[in-house]
């Protein structure tokens, strides 16, 4: 019962690798027959080349740059990466100004540019909404003045933190008076253009809080909602701007503590948008997903749901409840993406939670970007694209090859050794390295398609050690067997006894070296974390080829009468066993020899 238990178990182990191996092999050729999968594995920025991009600080004026500033943009470009799953990539510093990206392959449009935006959501008060197609100069001279109603069709619109019920303002001809100009600008509310009347911000950098009394006077006190924000200069830039325009924001200066003159992002209409009440610093956490239904069922809607800290809960709050107060289109609040308007949703209670949601015609995809880009927090500063270039391979072809030449030399001196030392019970160990050859190369090319990791030099060598780490394995478990047999246990009961000893040495070493993977990839530099994944990965195949096919192969081979008598070739010959107080008696057992009989009588 024993022995039939024994090789119903062993026959499921084979039956599991082989499943295995079937479904990492049918997944392999599904995805490079429907999708982009590949059936060799990617290569690294050191073994393919790559694309390099040097970011330069966009500044204006005599402002500059610190290298605290550029540290800081560097980490958040390293997160961003590491995010997209772009394996390989080098991200440098270059004269504590520029920064030095380079990117394995040839990345698309979409990754450059979320790489290099500055992804930093802020949170505006609306002063005035038209639309985005220019208007004509005015013909009426004199100061016009503001009335915040005219409202373009364009109007983005949000779920949950916003009321959803309410319509979108539109445009409408009453909106647009005689002079070519919308309503916002033909009241008589504007304030004087004399420089008393201009608005005295905050320094630069701060993100006021909102007042419900607070205006612009000789305290200097702002309101970010206050209309007179609107000074001539900001009417001239609102009604010249063209948001058709491919370049209309070329050279915006987006300053926290003053308003801004901008387009929505599908440029259909154009803002004036007052000082940022929260900024994207506040933001603790962003989440993509799909919307749920008041039924509690998911929806097709995709959103981005933002969690605020407290401080940004406190200003998300206190703004939503003046907002509730002022008219259109004052009482929206609008979320700008890299100065341009993702969305100007309107207030129908207060948000007292710290909890919005976004939702925008996003796709799924579109949205975890954004989503990850806001979580791992804004730029502190705009980049332009200084150059961008291909590179060549570092280290090449030939390197490569010295590489795989190197892992085919210590392949074949572990063949040699195994055959030499184990026989016919050696080749259980080279079936066991070809198939975690096998199984690694399936691993790393199905990891390249879902999550582009790429294989460099430094994971070669991490390959190439794991050969060594794969035979101690073998070697354990087959010296175990061998002294189990100097016992005088048969051949079927010191594989079973063997096993069990073998394989808590085998756990305890592979967990050693999966232990110092973990810690090397966690800590060490991008170089290095391929060497560790790559070894911490083999590991695990170790484990898994072991337990599901070295063992059980062993363990019906037992039973053979090749191996069970002992023959000379099997690798199980008692004669090579230094056994000297016992002769083989066959049938995998062992007896007292003549002279020890002789000696106990």
């Amino acid at each position: 019962m024993a022995r039939t238990s024994t090789q119903t178990a062993a026959r499921r182990g084979l039956l599991g690798m082989l499943v295995l191996t079937l479904a990492l092999v049918g997944l392999m050729f599904g995805a490079h027959q429907w999708g982009s999968g590949s059936l060799t594995p990617k290569l690294g920025l050191d073994l393919e080349g790559g694309t390099q991009m040097i970011l330069e600080p966009r500044l204006t004026g005599t402002q500059d740059v610190s290298p605290e500033q550029i540290d800081q943009a560097r980490d958040i470009i390293v997160q961003r990466v590491d995010a997209g799953g772009i394996s390989g990539a080098e991200v440098t510093t270059q004269g504590g100004r520029n920064i030095v990206v380079a990117i394995p392959g040839t990345p698309s449009d979409s990754v450059l540019n979320a790489i290099r935006r500055s992804s930093q959501m802020q949170f505006r008060p609306v002063l005035v909404v038209a639309s985005g197609i220019p208007m004509p100069e005015p013909s009426v001279s004199g100061s016009p003045s503001v009335d915040p109603s005219a409202s373009p069709s364009g109007s983005p619109s949000a779920e949950a933190s916003v009321d959803p019920a309410s319509p979108a303002p539109s445009a409408s001809p009453s909106s647009t008076s005689q002079s070519g100009l919308p309503s916002a600008f033909t009241t008589d509310e504007t304030p004087s253009a004399s420089p008393s009347a201009s608005p005295s911000p905050a320094s630069d950098g701060a993100s006021p809080s909102p007042s419900p009394s607070a205006t612009v006077g000789s305290t200097g006190s702002t309101d970010p909602t206050s209309l007179e924000w609107i000074t001539p200069e900001i009417q001239q830039q609102f009604v010249a701007l063209d948001c058709s325009q491919p370049n209309a924001l070329e050279g915006l200066v987006d300053d926290a503590a003053k308003p801004l003159v901008t387009c929505s992002q599908d440029s259909t209409a154009k803002y004036v948008l007052g000082p940022v009440v929260v900024a994207g610093s506040e933001i603790a956490d962003a989440t993509a997903g799909y919307q749920a239904l008041p039924s509690g069922q998911i929806g097709t809607t995709v959103e981005i749901a933002l969690t605020l800290k407290d401080t940004g809960k406190q200003q998300y709050g206190e703004i939503s409840k003046k907002m509730l107060a002022l008219p259109e289109p004052q009482n929206q609040l609008a979320a700008t993406l890299d100065s341009k308007v993702l969305l100007a949703p309107r207030f129908n209670e207060a948000i007292l939670d710290g909890r919005a949601s976004i939702t925008g015609g996003f796709t799924i995809e579109s949205a975890r970007d954004l989503a990850q880009q806001l979580k791992f927090g804004a730029l502190p500063m705009s980049f332009d694209l200084q150059t961008r270039e291909q590179i060549s391979p570092t280290l090449g072809a030939e390197q490569l090859r010295y590489g795989l030449v190197a892992g085919l030399i210590g392949l074949l001196l572990v063949v040699v050794y195994t055959l030499f030392q184990y026989r016919i019970l050696g080749l259980v160990t080279i079936a066991s390295i070809a198939l975690a050859a096998l199984m690694t190369y399936l691993a790393i090319t199905i990891l390249g398609w879902s999550h582009n990791f790429r294989l460099d030099m430094a994971g070669v060598t991490g390959l190439i050690i794991s050969i060594g780490f794969t035979a101690d394995s073998f070697i354990v478990y087959f010296e175990r067997i061998r002294d189990e047999l100097r016992s005088g246990r048969a051949l079927e009961s010191a594989v079973a006894q063997g096993w069990a000893r073998a394989k808590r040495t085998i756990l305890a070493a592979d967990g050693v070296n999966f232990l110092a993977a973990g810690v090397l990839y966690l800590l060490a530099s991008s170089n290095v974390r391929g060497f560790a994944f790559t070894l911490g990965l083999t590991t695990l195949l170790d484990l898994i080829i072991v337990f599901f096919f070295s063992h059980p192969v062993v363990a019906l081979l037992a039973r053979r009468k090749f191996f069970r008598d002992g023959h000379p070739w099997s690798g199980l010959d008692p004669r090579k066993l230094d056994v000297k107080e016992r002769v083989y008696a066959g049938r995998g057992r062992f007896a007292p020899s003549a002279a020890a009989q002789g000696s106990a009588s």
